[in-house]
């Protein structure tokens, strides 16, 4: 009965009864060997992960626990972190246990996986002796175990998916960037925009969210004159330059002088296909790939082989994202390369102090005519 689980010593791991004052304890029946137990190495590598979080001299790990919990370690190092997860989870609710309920509790699990995963030099008594096994394989026993084969790995599959959820819950309230890293980073967008936002920083014309005046809009839409708060934002990111008609049409024009603007033709391209009728993808789809990607395309551009034969597959049933990972590539490209190197040129840098000077001129000819109207006004007086 020790052997097998049913009684152990409460001091030791090797499940035998000896004529001495050692003191035993009945095992729960939760942890028979009659439940037909069949732990896997990822529940001991949770248990041995779980010993080591707690710092008690009754639960430090023998040597061959810790040669096994190092071997585990290697074996599932690509979820380990989960296996982790899991010990630490299990190791708050131990800590909300009662004293006392928690030392039974410790010693009836040791004693569990003291036999599924003996000491050397123990007998195991869970191996399955293939000889006796063989001498009674039948007809009906092996449709009996085929079927407790099919029942038991429906269950395990369910155990499985439901540790999945568990620890796919416990990840999801494990938060990866420290609070006050958060803080940082909103407290930095918001005020990089400060300036951009009417609600916080007075415009030189009327509100549109405050008045029914839309001249501040039309004034944005126009070419003439571009303030400079408006080339500022352009360096923000690549995004709030091509969002910008007027920041994509500058950058269009340095990259053709780089020889490079098919990059940013081909990414206009796949954003119109994506706002196209399904009726007209197929088409525009062949024309992109015809004028970008084909071999003897007019207009070739750099991807790598691998988003290449991805596109090549999309392709044979097009749709509006079949050039998604090609124009992932490109955008990528564009923002490490060609956008850095953009606002470190003479081409963006001679349009930003171009438009300062004609934002302080606007702002010294207000200045005059508000003087000169003041000077009217009292020689009338």
């Amino acid at each position: 009965m020790a052997s097998h689980g049913y009684l152990f010593p409460i001091e030791e791991h090797a499940l035998s009864v000896k004529n001495d004052n050692t003191f035993y304890r009945f095992q729960t029946p939760y942890y028979w060997p009659s439940n037909c137990w069949e732990p896997e190495n990822t529940d001991y590598a949770v248990y041995l992960c779980k010993r080591t979080m707690q710092n008690k001299t009754r639960l430090e790990l023998a040597d061959y626990e810790a040669e096994n919990l190092a071997l585990l370690q290697k074996l599932f190092s690509r979820k380990w972190e989960f296996i982790f997860m899991q010990a630490e989870a299990q190791c708050k609710v131990d800590k909300k246990r009662d004293k006392l309920e928690r030392k039974v509790l410790d010693s009836q699990e040791r004693a569990f996986w003291d036999v599924h995963r003996p000491m050397p030099g123990c007998v195991n008594t869970t191996e399955v002796d293939m000889k006796k096994l063989h001498s009674k394989k039948n007809k009906s026993s092996n449709m009996k175990s085929l079927k407790r084969d099919v029942s038991a790995t429906c269950v395990s599959h369910l155990e499985s998916i439901k540790k999945e959820i568990t620890l796919l819950k416990l990840r999801l309230d494990r938060r990866n960037i420290k609070l006050s890293k958060v803080a940082e980073t909103y407290i930095n967008y918001y005020e990089q925009y400060l300036e951009y936002d009417p609600y916080f920083t007075p415009t030189e014309l009327a509100n549109p969210w405050h008045t029914d005046n839309t001249e501040f809009w039309d004034e944005e839409k126009q070419a003439k004159e571009i303030s400079a708060r408006r080339v500022r934002r352009w360096a923000f990111s690549l995004q709030e330059l091509l969002k910008d008609p007027l920041g994509r049409d500058h950058f269009t024009k340095f990259l053709e002088k780089e020889f490079s603007g098919e990059n940013l033709k081909f990414w206009e391209a796949v954003q119109e296909l994506k706002c196209l009728p399904l009726s007209e993808v197929p088409l525009k789809a062949e024309e992109i790939w015809s004028e970008f990607l084909a071999v003897d395309a007019s207009c070739p551009i750099n991807v790598d082989s691998r988003s290449h034969e991805l596109t090549r597959k999309n392709i044979e049933t097009p749709s509006r994202w079949s050039f998604d990972t090609a124009a992932a590539h490109v955008y990528h490209l564009m923002k490490s390369d060609s956008y850095s190197r953009y606002l470190r040129s003479d081409i963006y840098r001679d349009f930003l102090n171009g438009s300062k000077k004609k934002s302080s001129m606007k702002g010294i000819r207000s200045i005059v005519s508000f003087s000169s109207a003041r000077k009217d006004t009292s020689g009338t007086a």
